[in-house]
């Protein structure tokens, strides 16, 4: 059995400061985001492993980070988010710098700012986008393939998107999750779901204020059955409706998904 850490912080004392942290990673040799710790071996390599490790030493304090996004094992990030507490000692605009002269190749700190002691990276999100990337075309994606799903049969894009608005608005998305989402309620809003095609590249975008476990690859996969001719668009609407997993699509691996951005309320209210 894995233990994975909640990732939640002691509370906040008066000599500390919070940060917020945007980072990007190729998720292709990481189990994922969470810490996880094997009762029977080494920690598994994450990413919040990774980042925690260095934040400690770099800092000579204990450091645990609050992420926004629980990424799965070979999910990508452009744009996560997460928090943490400390007393540093190094100047905020070299503090960027200084972590990233220590990180592994696969992960980037894009910026480190100090914020309110009350921001929170998860609770705080007002909306999110993820990406699930496609390589269409019987060649292999060799340079690309960590990074890419390969469907190498053809698919409608344009018959893609059209069926895609039908996921736009408040739902019940117990149908595109995972049996075991672990969540109470399965109802979200997704704001915005398009497909776009450049040539063999083929993306489906996704944003909206939150996602179960692997609802956007299973969006996905029922979008690509839906591109294949296999399925009508009506069937979107009637997972809706049904609530039934057995009705979507296949979860397509981890692969072709990247964490996009995030946005927080705090962001709305400084612009």
């Amino acid at each position: 059995m894995v233990v994975a850490s909640s990732g939640t912080l002691p509370r906040m004392s008066e000599s500390l400061q919070r940060y917020r942290m945007k980072i990007a990673y190729d998720g292709s040799q990481f189990h994922g985001w969470q810490r996880q710790e094997p009762p029977d071996g080494p920690p598994l390599r994450t990413v919040q492993g990774e980042i925690e490790q260095i934040l400690t030493r770099l800092l000579r304090q204990p450091i645990v980070t609050c992420g926004a996004s629980r990424t799965d094992a070979g999910v990508h990030a452009l744009g996560q988010v997460a928090h943490f507490d400390a007393a540093c000692p190094i100047p905020k605009e070299r503090l960027a710098e200084a972590i990233n002269g220590r990180m592994p190749d696969d992960i980037d700190v894009i910026s480190v700012d100090p914020v309110s002691s009350d921001f929170d990276a998860i609770r705080d999100v007002v909306n999110k986008e993820y990406c699930y990337r496609l390589h269409n075309t019987v060649r292999k994606p060799l340079v690309e393939r960590h990074c890419v799903y390969h469907c190498w049969t053809t698919i409608d894009s344009d018959r893609m998107h059209e069926a895609a608005q039908q996921l736009i608005g408040e739902h019940d998305f117990a149908g595109f999750a995972a049996a075991d989402h672990g969540r109470t309620t399965t109802v979200r809003t997704i704001h915005e779901c398009r497909v776009q095609r450049n040539g063999d590249d083929v993306r489906i975008y996704v944003s909206g204020d939150g996602f179960l476990y692997n609802m956007v690859r299973i969006i996905a996969g029922t979008l690509v059955e839906i591109g294949r001719g296999r399925f009508e668009p009506s069937v979107i609407e009637d997972v809706l409706n049904s609530k039934d997993r057995r009705q979507a699509g296949p979860t397509l691996p981890a692969t072709g998904l990247c964490l996009q951005w995030i946005r927080y309320r705090q962001d709305e209210s400084d612009s």
